[in-house]
């Protein structure tokens, strides 16, 4: 099969849901030779597209010249044209990114704003026709989802490079798989072709295109793996290249049974708890290939492979020890392990005035107050209601998050215990522990809230006035 045969083949078996006349794409060409091939063979299917291109204006005349290649591109093919300047040099060093980290970034985050802004609704699509009115109109209707996706010009040999770059970085058994044919809106039809076949499309069909200069310097990694590793594998294996896109197809295949007993495992092992996840440490240390589960489990929080070991060392750590991610920390809690984000929110103390405040609303609810007489007064044992003799409560009061050191009387009796020790003798995690609320009264607590009153501020025979703390939603 010649090319225009094998990118039909290829579209087909990919993308099957992605006709010419019901489709509208994004091309990313750059003006190389890889995505002018693209863009040629896209508009020989007779798909409907837009070109869009990125200026990263890194390359001075060479980023200019690109350019107007790729403005002249759409003159010739009838196409719309988008083109995004970046200050690629800027946002690199603003955000502490390689050059190429930072264009990536830039451009995808382009190419997902082109894709949202685009969306549109139509009733029933029959022809290109009818896509090419609704596109020019932007008519909006109630039925229907019309769906724009984005082409990029990887290729075959674009996927080795990312197999091996992967295999070097670290990246498992995931990035083994290489370039996939789609990840979300985006698609990359040309995975089947080698970049030898796509010069020769070009040459054949007398495109134009331009060089990028910075694709001969090895400083950038993947050109290094391009113009010094794989051709020193050659030598030595002589067909290294059909090889490693070959292990790729059964490294998809693989990745797929992994995943699968992957999905298993994690389900068996992790409770969900709001928005903590309790993993039983007893039963983890139970599994076979442990440090890969471990990391299976804990990278979805922003945790890396190389703090596998230190949340294995949690496993006989003592209680309230932690390592934390960017989002995350994952805590040993007596027999388990919890993954809880961190507090990022400054805590709040909250101010009570007397015959001012009549609630007060924070992050674990409200707080109702009330003041009642004695003669009217029936006991609740809820606790989330906490009542006092009025005449020993000094205002204002103060609602804040427990603090290493707090100690009070509880209710029942008369020595005073830490609350630390206090939160032991109820089994509270440390997590539970950081969602603990005080109020207090003249720098001593009068209510560990929803869980003990003190014993000093009780109601007794003698009390006259009785003031009233209920939780409208429970902690």
């Amino acid at each position: 099969m010649n090319l225009k045969q094998q990118f039909t083949f290829f579209w087909q078996k990919n993308f099957p849901h992605l006709a010419p006349k019901s489709s509208h794409l994004f091309l990313a060409v750059s003006g190389g030779v890889d995505s002018v091939v693209l863009l040629d063979l896209v508009a020989n299917a007779g798909f409907n597209f837009t070109i869009a291109h990125c200026n990263f204006n890194l390359r001075g005349e060479e980023s200019q010249r690109d350019e107007q290649l790729v403005r002249s591109l759409a003159n010739k093919y009838n196409k719309d044209v988008e083109v995004k300047q970046f200050d690629t040099l800027h946002f690199s060093t603003s955000n502490k990114l390689s050059i190429q980290e930072a264009a990536r970034q830039l451009r995808y985050t382009w190419f997902k704003e082109l894709l949202d802004n685009r969306k549109i609704i139509v009733d029933n699509v029959k022809s290109s026709d009818d896509v090419s009115q609704v596109l020019s109109s932007n008519t909006k209707h109630p039925d229907g989802f019309f769906n724009f996706n984005l082409l990029t010009a990887h290729h075959a040999d674009d996927n080795i490079e990312t197999l091996l770059f992967n295999f070097f970085r670290g990246t498992g058994i995931t990035g083994l798989h290489g370039i996939l044919p789609k990840n979300g809106q985006v698609i990359r039809p040309l995975l089947f072709a080698r970049r030898n076949e796509i010069i020769a499309y070009a040459q054949e069909g007398k495109l134009m295109w331009v060089e990028d200069s910075s694709n001969n310097s090895d400083k950038y990694s993947r050109n290094y793996i391009r113009h010094q590793v794989v051709p020193l594998m050659k030598n030595i294996f002589p067909n290294v290249e059909e090889n490693l896109l070959n292990n790729i197809e059964r490294f998809k295949e693989v990745e797929d049974i992994y995943q699968k007993s992957i999905e298993k495992i994690k389900a068996s092992l992790i409770e969900q708890k709001g928005n903590e996840f309790h993993i039983p440490i007893l039963k983890l240390q139970k599994q076979t290939s442990l440090s890969t589960i471990v990391y299976e489990i804990i990278k979805d929080y922003n945790f890396t492979s190389l703090q596998v070991d230190d949340v294995m060392q949690l496993f006989k750590a003592t209680n309230a020890k932690f390592i934390a991610s960017a989002t995350h920390r994952i805590i040993k809690s007596r027999n388990w392990l919890i993954i809880a984000p961190l507090q990022i929110e400054p805590i709040n103390n909250y101010i009570i005035i007397e015959d001012i405040s009549t609630s007060v609303a924070f992050e674990n609810g409200e707080i109702i107050i009330k003041r009642i007489t004695a003669t009217n007064f029936s006991i609740n044992l809820s606790p989330a209601i906490a009542a006092f003799d009025a005449a020993e409560i000094e205002f204002p009061l103060l609602l804040r998050k427990y603090k290493m050191g707090d100690y009070f009387y509880p209710f029942g009796m008369t020595k005073k215990k830490k609350l630390s020790r206090f939160f032991i003798d109820n089994k509270l995690s440390t997590i539970d522990k950081e969602k603990i609320w005080i109020l207090e009264s003249n720098k001593k607590i009068i209510w560990v809230v929803g869980l003990r009153m003190d014993n000093r501020f009780k109601i007794t025979p003698t009390t006259k006035n009785i003031i009233s703390f209920q939780i409208v939603s429970s902690i």
